[in-house]
């Protein structure tokens, strides 16, 4: 009797998630992560997420607050039932337990923000003076480590109208974060994940022209930090700083992750027309 053939397991090869599809590196080049073979980014991938960011963010911005958040409850419905691949990643529980909560929560300061940011303005005469939030545009994000703080970073800048080019640290964990993303209706283009150097790819992302803010959360490097934030003053962009001694993704995160994506529109009208 012959010996039963030994099967081998397939491979999996983490690749990039941009425009809602995840393609590998148009460089073909790779790296490996506790075994695993991840998709190394070049400047050609920045480049084609930020195209696919910019021409997603029209329709995003676009939908209802209520919808987005919507969407964004869903992302924490999948990620609820996607738990054991996280647990097998080596995310402890309270972790994935976190960050279901904390998409849950900014799920519902969707269609609240405006409300608190925005408003009426008295005026002497007889207008109409209006302040509305709009969001900033495209943002770039270099991406702190873990699950809590990819999504406390991620989820603020989509809830807001913004469309996201995400630099992940711990790649297994982003790509599958981004299949979280890819099938809990976030249009194609809204988030786009890229994995490989922060030092290779984030200076691309900083002077890009298209990119309309940089969030550096999770640049531990305090040359790089610097490097990046002139590299964004060529074309005038918003940059979030991290946080002096690192962020406690734990605690209550506030408004300030999505006020500071978000610009104030001023409108004034004639009372009587």
């Amino acid at each position: 009797m012959e010996p039963a053939p030994v099967r081998l397991s397939v491979r999996k090869t983490y690749k990039l998630y941009i425009g809602g599809k995840f393609p590998r590196s148009e460089s073909g080049r790779t790296f490996v992560v506790d075994g695993d073979n991840v998709a190394l980014a070049s400047r050609k991938d920045a480049r084609d997420a930020v195209v696919a960011a910019r021409a997603a963010q029209p329709g995003w911005a676009g939908a209802t607050a209520y919808n987005r958040g919507q969407v964004l409850y869903r992302v924490a419905e999948m990620l609820e039932a996607r738990r054991d691949e996280f647990a097998a990643l080596g995310v402890p529980a309270d972790e994935v337990d976190a960050a279901i909560d904390r998409l849950v929560w900014y799920a519902g300061w969707s269609d609240k923000i405006a409300q608190v940011t925005g408003g009426a303005n008295p005026v002497a005469g007889p207008f109409f003076n209006i302040s509305a939030p709009e969001p900033t545009g495209v943002v770039a994000v270099v991406a702190p480590a873990g699950l809590l703080g990819l999504v406390s970073v991620i989820a603020p800048a989509v809830v807001t109208g913004n469309t996201t080019v995400v630099l992940a640290a711990g790649p297994q964990v982003a790509v599958t974060l981004a299949e979280v993303f890819a099938t809990s209706d976030v249009p194609g283009g809204v988030v786009n994940i890229l994995t490989g150097k922060y030092a290779e790819t984030a200076p691309w992302l900083a002077s890009h022209a298209d990119v309309n803010a940089l969030d550096l959360t999770g640049v531990e490097q305090r040359e790089l930090a610097g490097e990046l934030e002139r590299a964004a003053a060529g074309t005038l962009k918003r940059v979030i700083r991290p946080f002096a001694g690192g962020t406690d993704f734990t605690a209550d995160p506030g408004l300030r992750p999505m006020t500071a994506l978000l610009e104030t529109k001023t409108v004034w009208h004639p009372k009587g027309y």
